[in-house]
């Protein structure tokens, strides 16, 4: 049996977006972030999803723009006491059980993610305890709740191959909470894998048939797809893997216009990378289309200028990230059997 969710009833209602400023407003908050980094011993690191701007600001005051696994390991080897996280809560949570020594902030706790969002930890426990015979593996978008039930975090630059190897000692796995993503390694393995049945809202609205069109339209273009993505979208791929792994896909292609489906935040390092190559979004519009995020995050939307103002000067219970001793020691188990199993891997 798989389990299945109400994404309406969970994700709704949407954030609302930052506040238009105008260019002198955004000199105005960079050059304050830049102050106020220097005053708290603070730096910045931030997802390849967030906003250009966003990224920028991060790599100009010496912090980094990376997946969420690679943010939390840059934040573990920099000296800096502070850590401020432009993402989305699980990113912060996951930055504070790597560094649970360091003040971890971020521009607004509201900034969720739908497939954190999408599986409730006592929901979850409950599928796990129904199934008792099976090794639990949770992607790195989940609580820290949800890390401390699991077996093995994981992250989708690593998922097949750490799949490959629990179905090589006989393991039966539950997968949460992304079903595109877990029915990809199971196809790639041939793994016993019983999904928990969560998308995320960006990758779930790339569309086949408006793909084939585009496609259509740019025949000499190679596509390029996160695993997250519907496996009808995966199929029309010549590239398939994790933010970092399609960066690394774009720059090795011989192709010189690449149809992108993930978030388009990815493009601001995609296109540092390749500069020379031309790069277009996947289509999110279609048959059946929702557009509920147009290929991009709304709660990645969140980390605006003035909300990092806000998070460096005020701190607190709107910014703060806090895990409890208890929590963190036991979703620190199955992040490090992670972290082991990468650095072997390398």
């Amino acid at each position: 049996m798989n389990q299945y969710i109400d994404f309406n009833s969970t994700i709704y209602p949407f954030p609302p977006k930052p506040a238009f400023l105008s260019k002198d407003e955004k000199k105005h908050c960079r050059e304050k972030i830049k102050r106020l980094l220097k005053q708290q011993d603070a730096v910045m690191v931030a997802h390849y999803y967030t906003d250009p701007e966003i990224q920028a600001l991060a790599e100009e005051t010496g912090g980094c723009v990376a997946d969420s696994l690679e943010m939390a390991r840059f934040g573990n080897h920099h000296p800096a006491s502070t850590l401020f996280v432009a993402g989305v809560r699980f990113m912060g949570e996951t930055a504070k059980i790597l560094n649970p020594e360091k003040r971890v902030l971020m521009p607004t706790l509201e900034a969720e993610c739908s497939l954190d969002l999408g599986c409730p930890e006592r929901e979850f426990t409950k599928f796990c305890d129904d199934n008792p015979d099976r090794t639990v593996v949770v992607y790195a978008n989940t609580s820290a709740a949800v890390k401390a039930r699991a077996d093995w975090v994981v992250t989708s630059s690593i998922a097949v191959e750490l799949i490959d190897y629990l179905d090589s000692q006989g393991k039966k796995i539950i997968w949460a909470p992304d079903r595109h993503l877990g029915n990809y390694v199971r196809k790639q393995t041939g793994a016993d894998i019983l999904c928990w049945q969560g998308a995320c809202i960006v990758h779930d609205e790339f569309k086949t048939q408006a793909l084939i069109r585009m496609k259509g339209l740019h025949p000499d273009a190679a596509v390029l797809v996160h695993p997250e993505s519907p496996q009808a979208v995966i199929d029309l791929a010549d590239a398939v893997g994790s933010t970092s792994q399609l960066i690394k896909a774009a720059q090795s292609l011989p192709h010189q216009k690449l149809i992108v489906a993930t978030d388009k935040g990815i493009f601001y390092k995609m296109q540092q990378a390749c500069p020379e190559k031309q790069l277009f979004e996947a289509p999110t519009a279609g048959e059946g289309a929702s557009c509920r995020s147009c290929a991009h995050c709304p709660w990645m939307a969140m980390n605006g200028l003035q909300a990092i103002v806000q998070g460096l000067e005020r701190g607190g219970v709107q910014h703060e990230i806090l895990v409890e001793k208890e929590l963190r020691e036991k979703a620190l188990i199955p992040l490090n059997r992670m972290l082991d199993f990468a650095t072997q891997l390398k």
